[in-house]
C-alpha cells in the first residue's frame, strides 16, 4: 500500500512539473554589452512591437532585459556613443514565439555585433 501511493505521488510530481514547464511562456533573455571603451547614453533597441532601453552604460558594463516577441521582424539598436555619434546597427530577423538569448555587443566606432541563440517554442 506505501509503495502504491508512494508511486502515485511521484507520478502526480512529475505530471505537475510537466504541466509548469509547458505552459512558460516564451521569452528572450537579452544582454547589451558596452565594449566601445566610453560609456555610451540613450541605448534603445526596438524590435518587433515593442522596445527597450536605458540611459546609459559604462564601458565593461552589461544591461539586461527579457522580453517577447509578439510579432516577427528586424531588431534595432540605437546608442549615442561617448563621441556624441549617434549610431545605429539592425541585427537578426526575429519571429514571433521564439525563445532563447540575444546578446548585442556594442564595439569602438559604432560596430555591432549580434549573436542570437533562439528556437521555436512551438
Amino acid at each position: 500500500m506505501i509503495r502504491l501511493k508512494t508511486t502515485w505521488i511521484s507520478s502526480a510530481a512529475l505530471l505537475a512539473c510537466l504541466n509548469l514547464s509547458a505552459c512558460r511562456s516564451a521569452f528572450v533573455q537579452t544582454a547589451i554589452e558596452n565594449h566601445t571603451g566610453a560609456t555610451v547614453r540613450l541605448v534603445e533597441v526596438d524590435y518587433p512591437s515593442a522596445s527597450f532601453g536605458t540611459q546609459q552604460i559604462a564601458d565593461g558594463g552589461t544591461y539586461q532585459y527579457r522580453f517577447k516577441i509578439l510579432d516577427s521582424g528586424p531588431v534595432k539598436v540605437t546608442f549615442t556613443g561617448g563621441d556624441n555619434t549617434v549610431h545605429t546597427s539592425t541585427g537578426p530577423t526575429l519571429k514571433e514565439g521564439e525563445q532563447g538569448s540575444l546578446t548585442i555587443t556594442l564595439e569602438s566606432g559604432g560596430k555591432v555585433t549580434w549573436t542570437p541563440q533562439l528556437f521555436s517554442s512551438k
